[in-house]
């Protein structure tokens, strides 16, 4: 539930310094942790620091040109990723470092050299059996269908951004194409649409969000109820509650129905029928303390839909970030229970916010609500409820997480970080607890553009303003002994005769990392 908002009768000032010296305290403990942790650096071989440091900058595909800009893209049947950049899309192939084609995108205005005349790429999805590819065009976005029998040009708009350094974000989910691009060159009337596909053209009332920051989207399939099924999509917005305590920014969780066509005619027709938001807390809620600042987003999908996982990166404005892990029945729970804000009457049938077939029929009284009310009451916390998972002084800019299956058959998720000093930091997370596993320095302080996790190949693709590198997630080889190897408790790897990429029967103890399980004939070896 929302934590009570006290008036307070202390004077402006008085309370400046009050808020100044509960966030300083915390500042201060935060930091004593890990300059005690960092006392002691990571070592390999160390059994007392069971870590690994990588130092030396891993070598990868450069550019002939410095980007500004690049997005990865790889398809579920592809073995191959699509790299867009200034005028090309390149198609990358991960397992010899190597571009193996490219796509001409040249803009229209070839003969302009100043930054906004550039042809960036800024969407590549899969549309139907075609590539989609969309690009900033000068400041006149256009949109390309790749396909082997030719390309075709067109002028959409709101599914690219007029530039590169605007926010964007497009997902295609059961043949549709859904997007968040600026529909104006100045970057406003942004929203998130449906574009393109098999179903009609919705997009948002535009009180619903404000100056809103779009981070990522995710359809959630439900297989034995697809009509339930909804798009979630996380963004960060202007707070509108203006105490001068209040966070400037709010971050969110919203969602809308898949099978959502828009109001009847004359009345919310092609807008969201189903719109419901709230708010995303990550924090300590009962200091009232919060990361508000929502950076990056990765979903790791379940077969049963009610334990698929939110992974949520967050900043502060004290100088640290945190993951905050949320479930989706628990999101759930927050739109299906909550009171509306700004509403007090009697909540109608079908209740706002229900997915339903036939979204033109609904009555008067339930989308009046989604369009005046849209905000839950509830927020939403993470499971860990009380504290965030993870807690850093690094500065992490994304996040991907991969399931891995360890030798007892058992899944581990791994957290796959990224700083803006081109550090790849990968982190355990055993039950309620983060354990660092290693480091791996992959750029000399330079900013992570885009991440691409192939689980399959248990690699991991980045990509800088100067190149592409691809991270092997199984460094197994740098344990040289079987207590190393299972005082790494990395479940990529286990120790047989050596330690090498995880099989059945191999020796590991992810959970806690004890030696014990090493045999007195491995040890040391």
């Amino acid at each position: 539930m929302r934590p009570t908002r006290y008036i307070y009768t202390i004077p402006y000032l008085e309370r400046k310094m009050t808020r100044f010296l509960v966030n300083f305290y915390l500042f201060l403990s935060l930091t004593l942790v890990f300059s005690a942790d960092l006392k002691e650096i990571p070592i390999l071989g160390s059994k007392n620091i069971p870590r690994l440091l990588t130092e030396e900058i891993m070598a990868g595909l450069y550019y002939r040109v410095r980007q500004n800009h690049s997005v990865f893209f790889k398809p579920e049947d592809s073995e191959d990723l699509y790299v867009g950049v200034t005028d090309f899309v390149y198609t990358f192939d991960m397992d010899h470092l190597q571009f193996i084609d490219n796509f001409n995108v040249t803009g229209q205005n070839q003969q302009c050299s100043e930054e906004p005349c550039k042809n960036v790429v800024t969407v590549i999805e899969k549309l139907q059996d075609k590539l989609l590819v969309c690009a900033a065009n000068g400041l006149k976005p256009q949109c390309w269908e790749l396909s082997p029998s030719g390309n075709i040009q067109h002028k959409w708009r709101g599914i690219s951004p007029f530039s590169y350094s605007q926010n964007s974000l497009s997902l295609f989910a059961d043949g549709d194409l859904y997007a968040a691009a600026p529909s104006e060159v100045d970057g406003s009337l942004l929203q998130f649409r449906r574009v393109a596909g098999n179903r009609n053209y919705v997009w948002m009332h535009d009180s619903w969000v404000s100056e809103p920051t779009f981070i990522s989207a995710s359809l959630v399939k439900r297989a034995d109820d697809p009509d339930n099924e909804k798009i979630y999509f996380f963004f960060r917005e202007r707070n509108s509650y203006h105490n001068p305590e209040a966070d400037p920014w709010i971050s969110r969780v919203a969602r809308v129905c898949k099978v959502d066509e828009g109001g009847p005619k004359g009345f919310f027709q092609n807008k969201w029928t189903s719109f419901l938001k709230s708010r995303l807390i990550c924090g300590f809620p009962e200091e009232s303390l919060y990361f508000n600042h929502l950076q990056d987003i990765y979903v790791v999908h379940a077969e049963n839909w009610r334990q698929t996982r939110v992974y949520a990166l967050f900043t502060s404005s004290w100088n640290f970030t945190a993951v905050c892990i949320y479930s989706i029945e628990m999101i759930e729970t927050v739109f299906q229970n909550s009171s509306f804000t700004g509403y007090d009457q009697e909540i109608p049938r079908p209740r706002p916010g229900t997915c339903v077939k036939d979204s033109k029929s609904l009555p008067w009284g339930t989308i009046s609500i989604v369009r005046d009310h849209p905000e839950m009451t509830d927020w939403v916390h993470s499971i860990h409820q009380t504290a965030p998972f993870y807690i850093s002084s690094h500065n992490y800019t994304k996040i991907v997480v991969d399931r891995v299956k360890a030798a007892d058959q058992r899944e581990y998720n791994i957290l796959l970080l990224a700083t803006d000093t081109g550090l790849i930091h990968k982190v355990l997370e055993a039950g309620s607890e983060p354990f660092i596993i290693s480091q791996t320095q992959i750029s000399n302080n330079s900013s992570v553009q885009a991440m691409k996790l192939d689980s399959k190949k248990k690699k991991l693709v980045v990509g800088f303003s100067e190149k592409i590198s691809t991270m092997d997630l199984q460094t197994c080889k740098k344990y040289n002994s079987c207590e190393e190897c299972v005082l790494a408790r990395d479940p990529y790897c286990s120790w047989t005769t050596k330690c090498t990429a995880t099989v059945l029967g191999g020796i590991q103890n992810i959970m806690n990392g004890s030696i014990s399980v090493c045999s007195t004939t491995t040890k040391g070896n």
